[in-house]
């Protein structure tokens, strides 16, 4: 019936029917040309200057800026906020999404909505939240002294803000994947005797690796650039509370331009690195997806 019809569109129009992604050639150029122009003024245009101007003054000044203590101390600081933050937003991820696609609960929807509350309330708001809570006017501020125990102004505080802004990125990578694939494979896997972790390990795990590395991935570069909840919380302590890019924000102020630059090139190669794991992730999952649609 279909052919029939198309048939009988060719015969009264003279002309076969145009496909969606038919366009003229002067449409799909000026929509590259304008892609093209956009990633070259507000990407590798931003992009190339940082690491021209790391490196204007020679590479003495380059490393000494890098060696210098403090400037250590704030990459270790970014690197070790990352470290806890990714594996416990991972868990978080995988459990939540196991929870949305298999099993039906009350105020499951309020559940998915607060997942997403992070990317809808400003960064600035999520440091503040910690402020009150863990503050000097905060109800729980003498019993923090009585034990002695530091969240603001300190790491603690800093990996909770960090927590705060980059817990949806796994949970929103797996589970429209999850809800696409379906429960099938499990309940076959369940209906054969394997209980919940064998199934997780064996069945849903590999179904999901890709998805779940992708969102860690994400998740771990806005763990490594975010500024405003964690300036919010950290007291901009030199060498104590300042990650990468609360650091890059003091040297810029201060004239010390060549250091600001490097530190910044040292962000730039590592979002480089998390982009070229992106890509081979997106790739992998590509050819994963092409195998099982070939089966």
């Amino acid at each position: 019936m279909a052919g029939a019809i198309q048939d009988l569109t060719q015969t009264v129009t003279g002309a076969r029917p145009r496909r969606a992604t038919e366009e003229a050639s002067y449409v799909r150029w000026t929509l590259v040309g304008i892609t093209l122009l956009f990633f070259l003024f507000f990407l590798l245009l931003p992009l190339i200057a940082v690491f021209a101007e790391a490196f204007r003054k020679g590479w003495d000044v380059y490393l000494s800026a890098l060696k210098d203590p403090i400037a250590w101390a704030a990459i270790k600081l970014t690197l070790i906020t990352a470290a806890i933050a990714v594996p416990m937003n991972t868990v978080f991820g995988v459990l939540a999404a196991w929870a949305i696609t298999r099993f039906e609960f009350k105020g499951k929807q309020l559940l998915t909505t607060l997942i997403d509350l992070p990317l809808w309330v400003s960064p600035v708001i999520g440091g503040l939240i910690y402020v009150l809570l863990f503050g000097s006017h905060s109800v729980l501020w003498p019993l923090l002294q009585k034990w002695d125990i530091k969240i603001i102004f300190a790491t603690p505080g800093i990996v909770l803000a960090t927590i705060f802004v980059t817990f949806p990125f796994v949970a929103r990578g797996l589970i429209p994947l999850m809800q696409a694939q379906g429960i099938a494979e499990e309940e076959a896997a369940i209906t054969l005797g394997a209980r919940g972790w064998q199934v997780f390990r064996y069945v849903t795990l590999p179904k999901i690796k890709w998805g779940l590395i992708y969102g860690i991935i994400l998740c771990n570069a806005r763990a490594m650039g975010e500024f405003g909840a964690v300036s919010v919380v950290s007291g901009h302590i030199r060498g104590q509370t300042n990650t990468i890019p609360l650091h890059i924000e003091i040297l810029h102020n201060e004239y010390q331009y060549a250091a600001s630059f490097a530190l910044a090139s040292v962000l730039s190669i590592l979002a480089l690195i998390t982009l070229g794991l992106k890509g081979v992730i997106e790739w992998r999952a590509r050819q994963q997806l092409l195998q099982a649609q070939s089966r």
